[in-house]
């Protein structure tokens, strides 16, 4: 794996479709779908050192990323319920820095590689059952702005990928 221009970014920063095709919405629910799976296959046969590595000089450790995704992951989830069920609820922004450093920042990775998979099934079953109105439906962020359902699971598909490329990626380098 040739090493990437950025190591923040191995895939890229998030750049959001012009418009958003039924196609483009199946491959992003197919990303959250695989995610869990993939998560766990990246974390496989890593000792608590190399769990406590961090992906990049100064960045997180892949305990704290694991977490990290968990956190977000299961926000995310939370807000598209309220878009679905509200009408274009102001969502709260947290801090993901501070969460990162909490006391159950070195909990065992597993506990989050489990909230992952059960958030993950239940976000797939939900975007699997939406119509074309419920895409469209909405929620505003504090600091990013108004974002549809579809655009969030559009952006979530590329954080999933994101973050399992900081792992993948520590892994080739390390060769672990």
């Amino acid at each position: 794996m040739p090493p990437v221009a950025d190591p923040r970014y191995p895939i890229g920063k998030f750049t959001p479709p012009a418009t958003i095709s039924p196609t483009d919405r199946k491959i992003a629910i197919s990303s959250i779908e695989k995610m869990p799976e993939l998560l766990r296959s990246a974390l496989r046969d890593l000792d608590t050192m190399q769990l406590n590595t961090p992906y990049r000089e100064g960045g997180w450790t892949i305990r704290q990323v694991v977490h990290h995704i968990a956190d977000s992951h299961g926000e995310a989830f939370h807000r598209v319920r309220r878009a679905l069920t509200e009408d274009w609820p102001t969502v709260t922004a947290y801090n993901e820095k501070a969460f990162a450093t909490l006391a159950d920042s070195v909990a065992p990775a597993e506990w989050s590689v489990e909230l992952i998979e059960a958030i993950h099934a239940r976000w797939v079953l939900v975007l699997n059952s939406l119509t074309e109105t419920h895409w469209k439906r909405g929620f505003k962020h504090p600091e990013r702005g108004p974002s549809t359902v579809e655009q969030a699971t559009m952006l979530y598909a590329w954080h999933a990928r994101h973050h399992l490329a900081h792992i993948t990626h520590l892994r080739a380098r390390k060769g672990w």
